[in-house]
């Protein structure tokens, strides 16, 4: 009967614009929120609720066009085409939605953040600049701007140095030959490491008290020409770590050179016959 035509049709209308309406606003509340904490204009992603509202209201007037007895040729018709169409732009633009879809998830579980500093693959290091849904932005430690797309960090290993806590433990190892007081060469390192401003204490009260040493140091090697000391030294940041090496590696050098600590050069022994 008519009436129930048009009951059905009314329905249809009402309920994609619910669900288009409903959807809408919980996207909106959703990305405000996520794009906050990442410091993301959220509307880089507006795009994504105008593709879903579309999405609905097609599926709402294919559904019209199925229900209407002189229209269901043309509905069926519609159906195989959005298949065939679907699966040209899909497959024309695979890396662009790759790239989209890893945005996203790197907005949703956030294994970094913009200002975090990070290094992907062990070659691109650097801090957040900005984060897109195609790529992101890392300004590295010559100023250049490194543009990663999402795809690619998405199959990479990512060391955060932000995402818990800022503070590091900094390796600084020297090599001594095995003629070298080894001895001497601990106090050194150990001297040279306490005295520097930048050392964080990380001890506990507890440990404090039990007289536990602000830098461990200890032998890790014993090398074919060589003898590897390592010095466990705490940092409050990356940058700060990074500085700390390297001054450690020069005034460990000439206070070897003074109290006669030999940094080795390789040997060999070559029989000739």
């Amino acid at each position: 009967m008519e009436w129930q035509y048009w009951l059905k049709v009314s329905i249809i209308i009402v309920s994609v614009y619910l669900v288009s309406f409903v959807i809408r606003k919980l996207m909106g509340l959703f990305i405000k929120r996520k794009s906050f904490k990442v410091n993301v204009d959220p509307t880089n992603f507006s795009f994504l609720k105008n593709s879903i509202t579309f999405i609905i209201y097609t599926a709402g007037l294919i559904a019209v066009f199925y229900i209407t007895p002189s229209l269901k040729t043309v509905s069926k018709a519609l159906f195989a085409g959005a298949g065939v169409l679907a699966a040209i732009i899909g497959f024309a633009s695979q890396k662009a939605f790759s790239n989209i879809i890893s945005g996203i998830f790197i907005l949703l579980f956030r294994p970094f953040r913009v200002t975090d500093i990070i290094e992907i693959g062990n070659i691109n290091k650097g801090v957040v600049e900005e984060i897109t849904l195609r790529h992101t932005i890392i300004r590295n430690y010559e100023n250049r701007r490194i543009i990663i797309p999402n795809s690619i960090i998405s199959e990479e290993t990512i060391v955060n140095s932000n995402i818990i806590e800022e503070k590091v433990k900094k390796f600084v190892e020297f090599n001594i030959s095995y003629e070298s007081d080894i001895d001497l060469a601990k106090q050194i390192i150990y001297e040279e490491a306490v005295k520097h401003p930048l050392v964080y204490d990380n001890r506990s009260e507890d440990e404090k008290k039990e007289g536990k040493p602000i830098v461990i140091i200890r032998v890790i090697r014993l090398g074919e020409y060589s003898v590897t000391i390592r010095a466990y030294i705490w940092a409050k940041n990356n940058d700060d770590a990074f500085v700390l090496n390297c001054d450690m590696n020069e005034s460990v050098k000439k206070r070897f050179d003074r109290e006669g600590v030999e940094i080795p050069y390789p040997h060999r022994t070559i029989i000739q016959k």
